[in-house]
């Protein structure tokens, strides 16, 4: 199974690329009478991304970042290089995809998935507000072609690039 797992909160105007990436996937059919792919909004959930990731072989995240970088860089980054320990307090509200990595990894052990790709939007905007700004509407197009190549590439389809 490859789960697909889009972040952010879509009322955060940017922010909403994650769940704007799988909103693209189902309308294009993509799991349509596929069990091996799964999609998934996480919202802003991170134990989502934890739960939803076991026992997956493969994982591939989205999600807004705000680095400086110009709107609408794309970063594809190895989750192993993302993942960080949760400094725990008294809310789940901050237990992000990164903090969901870590955790997944060392409580599901080999129930959760090494192959773990993270691609990250820079945001323009991240104000309270509806709809993603130009450039990130532009590389969210881009992001959808580039997850559908890699599950097909994960998936031994011909022609998906790795």
């Amino acid at each position: 199974m490859i789960a697909v797992i889009g972040c952010g909160n879509p009322n955060r105007r940017d922010d909403g690329a994650g769940p704007e990436v799988i909103r693209r996937l189902r309308a294009r059919g993509r799991t349509a009478g596929d069990d091996q792919v799964q999609l998934l909004d996480a919202g802003t959930d991170g134990m989502s991304v934890m739960f939803a990731a076991r026992g997956c072989r493969s994982l591939i995240i989205v999600d807004a970042a705000r680095t400086g970088s110009d709107p609408g860089a794309l970063f594809e980054v190895p989750g192993s290089e993302l993942e960080q320990a949760h400094s725990p307090n008294l809310t789940l509200h901050d237990f992000r995809w990164d903090h969901a990595l870590y955790a997944g990894r060392r409580i599901f052990r080999d129930s959760f998935p090494s192959d773990v790709t993270v691609l990250l939007i820079e945001a323009e905007s991240v104000a309270l507000g509806l709809g993603l700004s130009a450039p990130v509407a532009a590389t969210v197009e881009r992001v959808v072609s580039r997850v559908e190549g890699l599950i097909d590439h994960r998936l031994g389809n011909p022609g998906g690039p790795p």
